[in-house]
């Protein structure tokens, strides 16, 4: 029998808050939770605009900052879809799927770590293959990922500024990934958190020194400023996370500052 660094952890929350991490609602309400969390630091940046230099610094493309029509958009639609779709698939789930079983054992650091990384990745494929798909044929870029490239200078609040297909597939994924590769629970749920917010971090429009593309060495992690050139230059950088498909693809772009007009 292992011994994790993780146990007391998982003991506290499997024997006080029993009910609430057996519910079907839990991940979503997580993951809902921490989408609104990490847009909060960097949509202050954007309000205070000028008034921080020194954080004003790392924007990537200077010139431009959401105005408050953008901010108002973009949490109407995220609004929007999450009363009208992640809402009812959340009492579809709480009325259909019955309490999930939580076992005895933590998982050790590192089985949390490679399961991390291994539903990141997984995902990073899945999503561009279906991103890919969705520039190349004119129909489902025009009916579902349009509303994504209004802004050509993402913003945190940009990031699910999406038609409901997209964040039903992108949900589908993150539920179904753990299952494919059978995630202890601690391990799915911080895989959803740090999704979530490496997803927010891409597009932020912010390249600080503690992005997670320059944490991890030798470029194979995309990043906020990768995915900036996306929304500038939209035939490049499909995948959302690392580098490494797009490479192979021949579809990987470098940042270079062009002005652009939201």
């Amino acid at each position: 029998m292992h011994h994790s660094v993780l146990q007391p952890l998982w003991d506290s929350l499997r024997l006080n808050y029993k009910d609430y991490v057996r519910s079907p609602l839990f991940p979503i309400a997580v993951t809902v939770s921490s989408y609104f969390i990490f847009c909060v630091p960097f949509l202050v940046c954007d309000l205070m605009g000028d008034r921080w230099p020194g954080v004003q610094q790392f924007k990537i493309q200077p010139s431009y900052r959401p105005s408050a029509s953008n901010l108002l958009h973009c949490a109407g639609v995220t609004l929007y879809n999450h009363v009208f779709l992640v809402l009812p698939a959340s009492v579809a789930q709480w009325l259909w799927r019955p309490p999930v079983d939580l076992p005895d054992q933590a998982p050790t650091l590192l089985e949390l770590i490679v399961g991390v990384t291994g539903n990141i990745l997984l995902f990073d494929f899945q999503y561009f293959i279906w991103h890919l798909l969705h520039h190349k044929i004119r129909w489902l870029y025009v009916t579902f990922h349009a509303i994504h490239h209004k802004y050509h200078s993402p913003f945190a609040l940009a990031t699910q500024c999406l038609g409901g297909w997209e964040l039903v597939t992108v949900g589908f994924w993150t539920t179904m990934n753990p299952l494919i590769l059978r995630s202890h629970l601690l391990t799915t749920w911080a895989f959803m958190v740090i999704h979530v917010y490496v997803s927010v971090e891409d597009h932020c429009g912010y390249d600080f020194p503690w992005s997670t593309s320059r944490l991890i060495p030798f470029g194979i992690y995309g990043g906020p400023s990768k995915h900036d050139v996306h929304h500038q230059k939209p035939n490049s950088n499909f995948a959302p996370h690392f580098s490494h498909w797009d490479k192979i693809f021949g579809t990987h772009a470098e940042f270079s500052f062009c002005k652009t007009n939201n």
